[in-house]
């Protein structure tokens, strides 16, 4: 019963957050409430006695708010694949026998990247790997399942002390665990495990960006579910918030893209170290260039002075300070706070308590916000993923983590230099 009232509560917030998240416009104050309703004159209750106890009211246990959505709701994020490439993802997500609740697939395996080989195409020895993310309701219980079907998946330590520990291990932030070098189907695969509540919690407010920004970017869903599909179209919207206010009146669709793209490599340790492709951005962009518009297109334009015409890759926003601080006011939480936090003590800026919408329209104008919320989000993103790098050598193990590492510098020296990319080495 406790547990049902708390998932309740969870579902309540999550919609007061989705409903601010996706609101394009300030909703008109109502009109004074009706009176309540007068008294009406009951018969007096049975009295209550052993042979005749009063009932219980009665209790649901059954997550109603969310249980199902129109189904053309979010419909831009079911991005096609090629029919032999959804056959197989589909495929190997069904080999597990613990409980999934949303899982997809994402990175080079499924999309094709510029510079990297298509799994499609390539011989078995050259394929990419295939990159999931599942999420599920309770971590333990997944993890105790999956290591009695798959225990050659997690490594000998992992294995001895059981899935306690490794449910313990995911929940350090950023609340992901990872089982790589996988073969599964005829292909190598690489899984992250998450739970909903914290897939959610990032796609509505920004905590890490881990899982929110690989979730800006083109994925294939295999498992949906309600609430994520939701949340998800949420941080959509806020990523185009976000980029936005980082760009000028006049862009084109590929700036959108690559800005949103980078918002979750800007601060990843990987991207310092000879540990990741240096022209990943522009690499995803232009090969992926369909889906981003697939992504994006009717979420901008359903924001107020957003002009991007359905067969041209102009963008034309309204720069005025009302319409920039109507964006600000609308980024996820965590982001928002942070770009206060560095306008609060700020010369010239007004006490955010004495007027809000001064505040907030200094703010918009100021020059220097499209450095401070790129310099923000990298922020955000920095500890979490050294935190999640260094998760990798207990996940994954010694001998996985060097396979791996290996990899991932052989691909940075193979790239080519940023600049060349076209983009700026993040």
């Amino acid at each position: 019963m406790l547990s049902a009232a708390r998932s309740t509560n969870t579902s309540a917030r999550t919609i007061a957050v989705v409903v601010r998240g996706l609101a394009t416009e300030t909703a008109a104050s109502s009109s004074t409430p009706p009176p309540p309703p007068l008294p009406s004159k009951q018969s007096k209750p049975p009295l209550r006695t052993r042979l005749n106890p009063a009932p219980r009211a009665p209790v649901s246990h059954q997550h109603q708010v969310l249980a199902h959505l129109p189904p053309s709701f979010g419909r831009n994020q079911f991005l096609p694949v090629a029919d032999s490439t959804r056959a197989l993802l589909e495929s190997i997500v069904a080999q597990f026998n613990a409980p999934i609740r949303y899982a997809f697939a994402y990175g080079s395996g499924v999309f094709d990247q510029d510079g990297q080989p298509s799994f499609s195409t390539s011989s078995p020895a050259e394929r990419p790997m295939l990159d999931f993310m599942f999420a599920v309701t309770h971590a333990d219980h997944w993890h105790s399942i999956n290591m009695q079907q798959y225990p050659g998946h997690y490594p000998l330590h992992a294995r001895m002390f059981g899935s306690s520990f490794v449910a313990r291990v995911q929940d350090i932030n950023p609340g992901v665990w990872f089982n790589t070098f996988v073969p599964m189907k005829g292909a190598t695969i690489k899984y992250g495990v998450t739970t909903v509540d914290n897939l959610c919690g990032d796609l509505l407010n920004w905590h890490t960006l881990y899982l929110a920004g690989r979730m800006h970017k083109p994925l294939r869903i295999i498992k949906d579910d309600a609430r994520v599909r939701l949340t998800q179209q949420v941080n959509l919207t806020s990523a185009v918030r976000a980029a936005l206010l980082t760009l000028p009146a006049d862009f084109d669709e590929r700036a959108l893209f690559e800005r949103i793209a980078r918002f979750s490599y800007a601060g990843d340790v990987r991207m310092a170290l000879p540990a990741e492709n240096r022209g990943k951005v522009a690499n995803i962009v232009s090969a992926q260039r369909v889906q981003f518009r697939e992504l994006y297109h009717r979420l901008a334009i359903a924001l107020p002075g957003v002009h991007w015409p359905m067969h041209v890759d102009q963008i034309q926003q309204d720069d005025a300070p009302a319409a920039r601080a109507a964006l600000l006011r609308k980024l996820p939480q965590h982001l928002r706070q942070r770009v206060t936090d560095r306008y609060a003590t700020a010369a010239g800026v007004p006490p955010r308590e004495a007027d809000e919408d001064a505040f907030w329209m200094k703010i918009a104008v100021d020059r220097e916000l499209p450095n401070i919320i790129e310099q923000e989000t990298a922020r955000i993103v920095r500890g979490p993923s050294a935190v999640q790098t260094l998760k990798g050598l207990v996940s994954a193990g010694p001998v996985k983590s060097a396979r791996y590492s290996a990899q991932k510098v052989c691909k940075w020296w193979k790239a080519p230099s940023a600049d060349s990319a076209g983009t700026s080495k993040p």
